[in-house]
């Protein structure tokens, strides 16, 4: 089964393997173990595909969901496959704040999709913080540019090409991104290293990379994980 790709022709999602669906649920848990989660509270996913990892939330934590991306097909297929009380879906752009009506949610998280946003960052995370309730939290999962895999797609135009790379998008390092956090006014900023499973990797080397990655994530390893946990709070006076 090929990747699925948006209505733009760009790769988005990954094809659905087993690794594929472990690494999804370890990165759902992640972003969990980054909450406190309690059913009055609200979450936002940006970019959320055909609502996998949004349904995984809704179902592990019992708060309210609201799961949005620009591609409507992906939305509708998100609407029609993933149904909860606390989950909905939405085609918004959050970067028209004015569409949220003054709504304002205690987390707002991604899988891989600040890094598409890499030219406009700045106003991206402008944007999102004011999305954000007073010490509201981000949780991301970002492309790491110093995993040998993700510099060679990323670096070398050929090999964009083949990965069906959006043209403005750009994996980081742990100093771009804590920088560009401290520019866009949030605190408590934690940029870490995270996962070593590659998806579509076969079935028997599933165990083997999960155990041997969670070790390398506590060794100097780690440096060439494949993703970049971040996660990061807007202050007060926001």
């Amino acid at each position: 089964m090929k990747n699925i790709h948006d209505d733009r022709g760009f790769n988005q999602i990954w094809a659905d393997t087993k690794s594929t669906r472990v690494r999804a649920s370890r990165r759902c848990d992640y972003m969990i173990s980054q909450m406190s989660p309690a059913p009055g509270k609200s979450v936002l996913e940006i970019g959320c595909g055909t609502g996998a990892n949004s349904h995984m939330l809704a179902s592990r934590t019992g708060m309210q969901i609201l799961g949005t991306d620009l591609c409507e097909p992906f939305i509708a297929e998100a609407k029609r496959s993933c149904t909860m009380a606390n989950l909905r879906f939405e085609v918004r752009d959050f970067n028209l704040t004015d569409g949220f009506q003054g709504d304002r949610f205690d987390y707002i998280v991604g899988n891989g999709i600040l890094h598409h946003l890499y030219l406009n960052l700045d106003s991206a995370l402008a944007k999102i913080r004011m999305l954000l309730k007073p010490r509201g939290r981000i949780i991301f999962l970002e492309p790491n540019l110093l995993n040998p895999y993700i510099y060679c797609i990323f670096s070398f135009p050929m090999l964009r090409k083949v990965a069906c790379l959006e043209p403005t998008e750009m994996a980081f390092s742990k100093s771009f991104a804590v920088g560009k956090l401290i520019e866009a006014g949030f605190v408590d900023i934690k940029v870490e290293y995270k996962d070593f499973l590659l998806p579509g990797v076969p079935e028997w080397l599933i165990t083997p990379l999960v155990v041997c990655g969670d070790f390398l994530e506590k060794t100097p390893a780690r440096l060439w994980s494949q993703s970049l946990g971040i996660r990061a709070e807007a202050s007060l006076g926001c």
